[in-house]
């Protein structure tokens, strides 16, 4: 078991970091993809803390979109910011979370698309895959994923809200799709259907912590350990076992992002 995309650098976890990884790994979680956001000085300092209480963390960094606003003045600052980033950091396997949020008004749509495009050929440079944030943006995200041949690094789409054939046009173009915690709320209905036609060597599960936290635990900060719910409703809704969803998982992972 892992989880595939959680924030443990994050301020929410500095008091009780090592507890929350104690937890994941009583749940059985052997790793997890850990997100730092490539300009924010304090999570790439955490990351080191991160690290040290489980060395199986890997990262993925980039700049998302709600902080595209930063660059408008001076897009060529993507690289070297996320360029430096990369290089302060050894366990970094993948560029992300980078995209399109529409549902905010953080920074502009033409912004935004200018930060994700330039990230996206940092990824194909390095050779790293990416990990995709996209909200109320299916079209543009596309459109911007084949103009930068985005297919010759491949990733994944993360916390996947999207309905069957957003889910279908991800899977054609190469990548993996990961559900989080949304697809255990009971009226997440549309959700569970991609959930149950995602083939099982495409699919991952995450937490997306300290955020969305699954039933039973709505409502309250999310850890990676209740990345186990997700997997069982996912299991419930293709009617397979929790550790085959589990090791498939984890294999698509380790394939990914632990080369």
């Amino acid at each position: 078991m892992v989880d595939s995309h959680c924030h443990l650098a994050g301020s929410e976890f500095s008091q009780d970091l090592e507890e929350v990884i104690s937890r994941a790994k009583a749940a059985g979680l052997k790793g997890a993809l850990v997100i730092l956001a490539a300009d924010s000085p304090e999570e790439l300092e955490r990351a080191a803390v991160v690290v040290k209480a489980w060395p199986d963390v890997r990262f993925a960094i980039g700049i998302h979109p709600h902080g595209a606003h930063q660059y408008q003045n001076n897009p060529d600052a993507v690289e070297n910011t996320v360029d430096a980033a990369f290089e302060s950091e050894p366990c970094v396997r993948a560029l992300g979370e980078i995209g399109l949020d529409y549902h905010y008004n953080f920074s502009t749509p033409e912004v935004q698309q200018v930060v994700f495009q330039r990230q996206i050929r940092i990824a194909r440079r390095r050779r790293v895959p990416i990990v995709i944030h996209t909200r109320e943006a299916e079209d543009d995200t596309f459109r911007i994923l084949v103009e930068e041949s985005a297919d010759d690094v491949g990733g994944v789409f993360h916390c996947f809200t999207g309905h069957q054939k957003m889910a279908v046009r991800a899977l054609d173009f190469g990548f993996h799709i990961s559900l989080a915690g949304i697809v255990t709320f009971p009226k997440s209905l549309e959700l569970r259907e991609v959930a149950k036609m995602v083939p099982l060597d495409r699919l991952l599960i995450e937490t997306d912590c300290p955020y969305l936290a699954p039933v039973p635990h709505r409502g309250k900060r999310n850890e990676p350990a209740h990345v186990t719910y997700i997997a069982d409703i996912i299991a419930e809704v293709k009617g397979v076992s929790a550790d085959l969803v589990a090791s498939a998982a984890h294999a698509n992972f380790t394939r990914l992002f632990t080369p």
